[in-house]
């Protein structure tokens, strides 16, 4: 009898040992620690859905997009969460090892402010050109934003890189930058405490609020060579954003995640961050896209049918 229980007690660690080995391994560099949908694949892991997937992620965050999509092009990350959509176009034209998956964000949270003694005012009224203006990084969602704001309300800034957003708030708040961009939930507090005054949210600008600005990406290389894995990835992130809007545990889990109280992860939810937003089976306005980033010079002309099936690995609906 003991000899079986062991040969059982074996059986068992071997086929414990043989399923964690099965579990296809990949590495995902995220923009911008504590936000709603940079929780997505902490929060997926932690109740299991990845597992379930037969996937383990390994996470890594970034200063900004830019930050994001060099990991991928490098091969430091598989895949990269939320780098903007121009600046993804403009490394693949150069030649860079990079596919989009997913769309991320099809309209973002972010929104600018500046302190609460500054002389600028809502929709950007009193920028003057010796102000500073803040985005994260190079070819980051938040420099094509601010841009974006710079063309479309007629104003000029001294763009400044200031790197995530709790960083970019401190610049801001000691003076340092004139006008800086978050994203909820950091800096609310603050707002609502009257020590700074948003003057404008990214989705003001229908160049925002209606084209996905945000994407996910792939190492070219890897995808390649694994496309089944990168497939069950997209399977268990959708099934981790339904879990997210659908179950109130998850609340909880994004509080501990970002350091917060639940009822301000729920604001941040249901105000900021609604379920379309985060849809991941289209890249929307490409053409507008397309255009933006010939105005903004990352990209010389449009992308032909032929480039833009190569880059577009969109998941089947």
């Amino acid at each position: 009898m003991r000899i079986a229980r062991w040969l059982v007690g074996a059986l068992v660690s071997v086929l414990a040992s043989n399923a964690a080995l099965a579990a296809d391994t990949l590495k995902l560099a995220i923009g911008q620690r504590g936000l709603w949908d940079s929780a997505i694949g902490e929060i997926g892991s932690e109740v299991g859905i990845f597992r379930k997937h037969g996937l383990e992620l390994q996470m890594f965050y970034t200063s900004g997009g830019g930050e994001t999509q060099q990991a991928v092009i490098s091969g430091s990350a598989d895949i990269g969460v939320s780098p903007g959509t121009l600046g993804v176009l403009g490394a693949f034209v150069k030649g860079a090892p990079i596919r989009i998956i997913a769309g991320e964000a099809t309209g973002t949270a972010e929104y600018y402010f500046v302190r609460a003694d500054s002389a600028v005012q809502k929709d950007f009224k009193g920028v003057k050109p010796d102000m500073t203006l803040a985005y994260s990084t190079a070819g980051s969602g938040t420099h094509i934003t601010a841009l974006r704001f710079m063309k479309d309300y007629g104003f000029t800034a001294k763009l400044v890189a200031t790197g995530n957003v709790p960083a970019t708030f401190t610049q801001v708040m000691s003076g340092q930058v004139d006008i800086g961009f978050s994203t909820p939930p950091f800096g609310l507090d603050a707002l609502a405490a009257g020590k700074g005054r948003l003057i404008a949210l990214a989705n003001d600008l229908p160049s925002v609020r209606n084209q996905t600005v945000r994407l996910i990406i792939a190492n070219a290389t890897d995808l390649a060579k694994r496309r089944e894995v990168y497939d069950r990835f997209i399977a268990a992130y959708r099934e981790t954003i339904d879990f997210m809007y659908a179950n109130d545990n998850a609340l909880a889990l994004f509080a501990k995640y970002a350091d917060i109280p639940v009822t301000t992860a729920k604001t941040v939810r249901d105000q900021f961050y609604p379920k379309a937003m985060l849809q991941l089976d289209q890249v929307v306005g490409i053409d507008a896209l397309m255009q933006d980033a010939i105005t903004f010079k990352y990209i010389p002309q449009a992308l032909s049918e032929q480039q833009l099936k190569e880059l577009m690995q969109l998941p089947k609906k």
